[in-house]
């Protein structure tokens, strides 16, 4: 007698074209759209189940709630250049442009994608999901310590040079906003700017500019 095996995972509420998304990826991508059109605090399980096109109750097989969608979305935003950061601290390249490298690859990162979902980092909700929090503030200390070897920020004393590192996340952080008020930006554009806008604000001489993106821009290509 033949025993029949049930498919592994759950049923979707609907038909729907193949997006090549697993489920999991198909509520994260559903959650993205709605918080950031929507608004995180407008948008219930349910409605976020019915755009994923699966059912309610089987969503919570892959997320325990909504804040922990939420947390993997941010997470998203942080993750791929938390590893660019410490791919680039083993690096044979100067302080200056790795610095190029990990400012440009962040920038990019929160200026790709189909939804702003950088513009979550502004949510009171942000606030409160460590797993997030812990990693942004990993990636600030990458930061903090390709700026501390650059040769100008090395000899100011710490808290200039702490101050003068929050600028320059900050900087890099600002193209949430600056894609807000233009969703069509160029993303290369963009983060190319923002990189040597950042490199200005650490201190780097607008000569050295242009040799620190080529390095940069090799290192990234390497990786």
């Amino acid at each position: 007698m033949s025993v029949s095996r049930r498919a592994v995972g759950r049923p979707r509420a609907v038909s729907r074209p193949s997006s090549g998304l697993s489920p999991r990826e198909e509520i994260l991508a559903a959650a993205g759209e709605l918080f950031t059109v929507r608004g995180y605090a407008a948008t219930s399980t349910r409605e976020i189940a019915e755009r994923a096109g699966i059912r309610q109750a089987s969503m919570y097989h892959y997320f325990g709630g909504k804040e922990e969608i939420l947390a993997s979305l941010l997470e998203s935003t942080v993750r791929p250049s938390l590893e660019t950061a410490r791919a680039l601290g083993d690096a044979s390249a100067p302080p200056e442009a790795r610095l190029w490298a990990l400012c440009y690859q962040d920038a990019r990162l929160l200026c790709t994608g189909t939804h702003n979902l950088g513009a979550l980092y502004l949510l009171p909700e942000a606030e409160r999901i460590a797993s997030f929090q812990g990693l942004r503030a990993e990636l600030k200390d990458a930061y903090d310590d390709l700026l501390a070897r650059t040769a100008v920020t090395s000899v100011l004393p710490d808290d200039e040079r702490t101050v003068r590192s929050r600028l320059v996340f900050s900087l890099v952080e600002s193209v949430i906003l600056i894609r807000r008020d233009n969703p069509d930006l160029d993303p290369d554009g963009t983060a190319g700017a923002t990189a040597n806008a950042a490199l200005r604000v650490g201190g780097v001489p607008e000569r050295d500019l242009a040799r620190l993106a080529r390095l940069g821009r090799a290192l990234l290509d390497a990786a």
